[in-house]
C-alpha cells in the first residue's frame, strides 16, 4: 500500500486553492489538481508493506505537535517535474517541529520516508505544465489562512481519473 502523511484543509481552504488552481491553468496550461485531493504532504513513506501499518499509527501517535495556521501566499514552479504549487514564504514554526518529530518517529519504527530533499511546504496546484524555454513569471497571489488542528495518515491509490486518497488515520494538534 502507498502511504503518506499530510495536512488536509478545510473544504473553505481547499476550495480557495482550487480557484487559484483552475486561474493558472487559464493562465499557463497544465491539469489542476482535483479539490478533493488538495493536501500538504508532511512524510511521503511509498509502498508499504501492510504489515507495517500499526507501527506507523503508533509513530505518529507519539508525536505531540501544536495547532498552527499556515498563510499560502506564494506560487512556485519545479520545472524538472513541471508543477506549479503554492506555499508560505514564512511557515509556521510549528510546521517544521511536526515534520521533524513525524520523520523521527517513523525513523524510530524503522520506516522509511522520503527526506533526499530539504522539506519545502507545498500544495500542488497544477501538473504537466507545458515546458518553457525562459523562466516563468508567476502572479502574486491573494493570501490564504488554513488552520491546521490535524494531519492524516492517508493510503493512495492510482485510478484512470488520476490518484485516489483515503484517510486511514486522523492525529490531532494540541491547541496552541
Amino acid at each position: 500500500m502507498r502511504l503518506f502523511f499530510a495536512l488536509w484543509p478545510p473544504e473553505s481552504v481547499a476550495q480557495a486553492l482550487a480557484g487559484q488552481a483552475d486561474a493558472l491553468v487559464r493562465q499557463y496550461g497544465g491539469k489542476a489538481t482535483r479539490t478533493e485531493t488538495i493536501h500538504l504532504t508532511l512524510a511521503f513513506l511509498g509502498e508499504v508493506d501492510e504489515t507495517l501499518l500499526p507501527a506507523a499509527i503508533r509513530a505518529a501517535q507519539v508525536v505531540r505537535g501544536k495547532s498552527f495556521a499556515l498563510t499560502i501566499d506564494r506560487l512556485g514552479y519545479w520545472r524538472h517535474n513541471r508543477l506549479l504549487w503554492a506555499g508560505c514564504s514564512s511557515p509556521a514554526e510549528e510546521l517544521r517541529i511536526l515534520v521533524e518529530s513525524l520523520r523521527e518517529q517513523l525513523r524510530a519504527v524503522s520506516i522509511c520516508c522520503d527526506e533526499k530533499q530539504r522539506f519545502t511546504p507545498h500544495v500542488t496546484l497544477v501538473r504537466k505544465v507545458p515546458d518553457w524555454q525562459g523562466a516563468l513569471e508567476l502572479a502574486a497571489v491573494e493570501p490564504i489562512t488554513w488552520p491546521c488542528r490535524s494531519f492524516l495518515l492517508v493510503c493512495s491509490r492510482l485510478a484512470s481519473a488520476g490518484s485516489e486518497y483515503s484517510a486511514v488515520a486522523e492525529f490531532s494538534l494540541a491547541n496552541g
